[in-house]
């Protein structure tokens, strides 16, 4: 693989690294770095329109696999996991963003780490809460899901 070597191509592969880590956007949160806070006002604005931006891909998602009331017990714990995981990511977005005029190259390499780990971690905690609601499915439901799953990695860059 060839390495870029001209500003524009490394900021082309940096953009393209946020939006992989942000990854299946019904997982994690909104893509991309947020902005800067200049308050604490703002900070609570920028959390509340992260949280809602979760809660409605958790609801569309929900819509999209057509829950059913006696699979409910079973999709809380992947909704919440869902919550946890775009709120560990927001945090890790937000601490990289307010540091990025002082990282050094290493520091962003650590912290482009951990984005990438809290990721992975993230979907290791999400896989056997889904696949306990999965097992519940119908054929129907899960044909459905492999549908949205296949389709949403696609648009997302992780399929070919």
């Amino acid at each position: 693989m060839k390495l870029p070597n001209t500003p524009t191509q490394l900021h082309v592969v940096r953009v393209l690294e946020v939006l992989i880590v942000a990854g299946l956007g019904f997982i994690c949160t909104p893509s991309g770095a947020a902005p800067a806070m200049d308050s604490p006002a703002a900070a609570h604005v920028m959390k509340t329109a992260a949280r809602m931006s979760v809660e409605t891909r958790i609801s569309s998602l929900h819509a999209r696999l057509q829950i059913t009331s006696a699979q409910e017990s079973l999709w809380q714990p992947v909704a919440q996991i869902m919550r946890d995981n775009a709120n560990t990511m927001q945090t890790l977005l937000h601490a990289r963003n307010d540091g990025a005029n002082q990282m050094s190259a290493t520091d962003d390499l650590h912290s482009y780490g951990e984005i990438a780990e809290a990721h992975a971690d993230g979907i290791r905690k999400l896989t056997p809460a889904f696949e306990s609601l999965y097992d519940s499915m119908s054929d129907v439901q899960k044909h459905n899901a492999d549908l949205i799953f296949r389709n949403e990695g696609r648009r997302m860059g992780h399929k070919g």
